[in-house]
């Protein structure tokens, strides 16, 4: 289909839409009040990693990033657009956002290589259908840029959304922890999602996150929920509070720093993930191994650390984490008029989790989690419908189809052991 546009000074253009590439489904945008889909309808369930500074990183390093990406679960990335100091990161960028002169950055425009690069990274991650969360600002900075001016600030987010607002694979955070950003109040934060809301006509999704103080996430302005915290039992408040998505962005790290966020084992992280599902919101990823030698007690070495620099994953949790990304996909509804994992009130001690059918009524799937119980058998309260049943071993990979058919009880057998799961599927 041809198309002419008339531009403000008189002059026209033309372009021609064509049908898009096979795996592009436009961005994806809220659906269905707690999830999420691509603009064509076609769902979107975020499995998400942290990389805060790879961009930043050498090319090598890089390049390795982006082969251990197509190889991992992950179809979301948070990371940050300016470069990132703090511990076990320390080293210089080769692009800096503004040209710069020693220490002093010439605020009065922009460096194209920067952004050049930027884009190059955020089409990589488009290629491999992975979301670019870009963290607009944050307060990890030995460059100056968490202390610009208000102007410089609106210049900045302008320019960002000019040269990024038409991948379809961006989303918005205005800030990493911008509670710790001691040089922007609230009322700044509050200003600067209205300049970036005002500049963005594709209407990407909006975030922000916190450290302490949460954001008001019922804010209009905000499109979801970014949180640090591993509080998963207040997920149906929140849900219901704010009536939007909600993605616990930072649940602590798999790995094994000497820092409360970065120690979690690999199956705390795969156990956090399930949680997350079950209980209707979405969980994200996040690695920070030492090297186990004498190196790792000087923190004055460089280490590659995927949360930082990206690189090559050493934990154990992505595993786990593929097994579940396929097991919420493959049993997502067609048509997917109801979409989304919706967890119930329930009165056992289960965490269930229902996908609703296209007309919104007739559960399609329920997925059970045991978490730390371990019962010999169980009776799982079933709705309306017949249904065949699986037991799941996450720590294993293992998906057992149980014979027969089950309806409105069903009495199963399980293994001895924590982490269970039990999924019912509608015949």
């Amino acid at each position: 289909m041809a198309l002419t546009v008339a531009l403000d000074d008189a002059k026209t253009g033309s372009f021609t839409a064509i049908a898009p590439k096979p795996g592009a489904h436009g961005p994806v945008v809220v659906h269905n009040t707690h999830h999420f889909s691509y603009a064509d309808g076609s769902p979107y369930f975020p499995f998400g990693t942290t990389s805060y500074a790879w961009i930043h990183q050498s090319h090598e390093l890089q390049q390795q990033t982006l082969a251990t990406l197509k190889a991992a679960p992950f179809n979301k990335i948070r990371m940050c657009i300016f470069p990132k100091h703090y511990e076990y990161n320390h080293n210089e960028p080769e692009f800096y956002p503004f040209p710069r002169t020693g220490t002093t950055n010439d605020y009065t425009r922009f460096d194209p290589r920067f952004f050049a690069h930027l884009e190059e990274r955020v089409l990589d991650l488009q290629k491999m259908g992975i979301e670019a969360d870009l963290i607009l600002f944050h307060p990890y900075d030995r460059w100056g840029y968490q202390e610009m001016s208000a102007e410089t600030d609106a210049f900045y987010l302008r320019y960002v959304v000019a040269r990024l607002g038409a991948y379809r694979n961006v989303w918005w955070s205005m800030a990493n922890e911008w509670d710790l950003m001691r040089h922007k109040t609230l009322a700044d934060f509050d200003r600067l999602f209205h300049v970036l809301e005002a500049a963005d006509a594709h209407g990407h999704l909006r975030s922000i996150h916190y450290s302490v103080t949460m954001y008001d996430y019922a804010r209009p302005w905000v499109t979801h929920a970014s949180l640090q915290t591993d509080e998963f039992e207040k997920t149906s408040g929140w849900l219901a509070a704010w009536g939007k998505p909600v993605l616990f962005d930072e649940c602590k790290y798999e790995g094994n720093l000497n820092k409360r966020w970065g120690n979690i084992s690999a199956g705390e992280m795969a156990r956090r993930f399930w949680v997350g599902v079950v209980s209707g919101c979405y969980v994200t990823h996040g690695e920070t191994y030492l090297p186990e030698t004498d190196a790792a007690f000087n923190e004055d070495t460089t280490p590659t650390l995927w949360w930082a620099h990206g690189g090559t994953l050493h934990g154990e949790s992505s595993a786990q984490l593929a097994l579940l990304r396929k097991l919420v996909e493959e049993t997502a509804p067609k048509p997917a008029a109801r979409m989304g994992l919706e967890s119930p009130a329930n009165p056992y001690y289960l965490n269930g989790t229902v996908y609703g059918g296209a007309d919104g009524k007739q559960a399609q799937t329920i997925l059970y989690y045991l978490d730390l119980h371990q019962p010999v058998w169980y009776e799982f309260p079933l709705p309306a419908g017949t249904f065949h049943a699986d037991v799941i071993d996450p720590a294993a990979g293992t998906v057992t189809a149980v014979p027969g058919t089950f309806t409105k009880v069903a009495k199963l057998r399980l293994p001895v052991k924590p982490h269970n799961a039990v999924r019912f599927r509608l015949v």
